[in-house]
């Protein structure tokens, strides 16, 4: 591939991620003086479609990132940007500080179940409206690791397939990839109510879910 030619993957992604801005832009409209808290920033860009926020939102000083990485290249490619480094758990921020809480595809990544709901609550405690969304566990291709039907297998196992093929930088809690079914009943386990699901498909297949509340 030529040096700065995108991939297929990469055109995939970059698409799906600008579809997902644009419901974010028309569903919570955010204005000039709108707050937003990121939750998982990277300080690595490994393509065209991470902090895809910081990339192409209008106002980027009013963005604070969230992250575990220390922000060395992050704050050089984005000045305006307060980035904030903590050790996960808890957000280090008061209640309702933020207008708008966006998170794309970081909560599979937080660790097992009950990571996942304390992630929630959170994201409800420090912001008004909340915009997450997560890979769907039944598309056909695991789209961190490009890997074809396996990820469906229970996750020891395909562990052990990620470990044989060189890729155990994605095993363990690095990542938990979640359906339809356990999205809900993270949110009940968060004491959410009133949210709203949106399949975001390709082709015929659900490739990941928006969460709003």
């Amino acid at each position: 591939m030529k040096p700065g030619k995108m991939s297929i993957a990469e055109k995939i992604s970059a698409y799906n991620r600008a579809k997902k801005m644009g419901l974010f832009l028309n569903i919570l409209k955010p204005t000039s003086e709108s707050t937003i808290i990121d939750v998982g920033f990277s300080d690595e860009e490994y393509g065209p479609s991470d902090n895809f926020l910081e990339k192409h939102y209008p106002y980027p000083g009013n963005i604070t990132a969230l992250g575990i990485d220390a922000p060395h290249k992050f704050s050089e490619r984005y000045p305006l940007v307060k980035a904030v480094t903590y050790k996960g758990g808890i957000f280090p921020f008061r209640d309702k500080q933020f207008d708008i809480c966006w998170s794309n595809a970081v909560i599979e990544h937080v660790g097992r179940r009950d990571s996942q709901v304390l992630f929630l609550r959170e994201a409800k405690r420090v912001a008004d409206s909340v915009f997450i969304t997560t890979p769907n566990r039944y598309f056909p291709i695991e789209v961190h690791t490009r890997t074809p039907l396996l990820h469906l297998l229970p996750k020891n196992l395909f562990d052990k397939y990620l470990c044989i093929t060189g890729k155990k930088w994605a095993t363990d809690a690095y990542m938990n990839i979640l359906s339809l079914r356990e999205i809900k009943n993270i949110l009940s386990d968060a004491h959410i109510s009133g949210y709203k699901i949106i399949r975001n498909r390709f082709l015929f297949f659900t490739l990941d879910f928006i969460i709003i509340f």
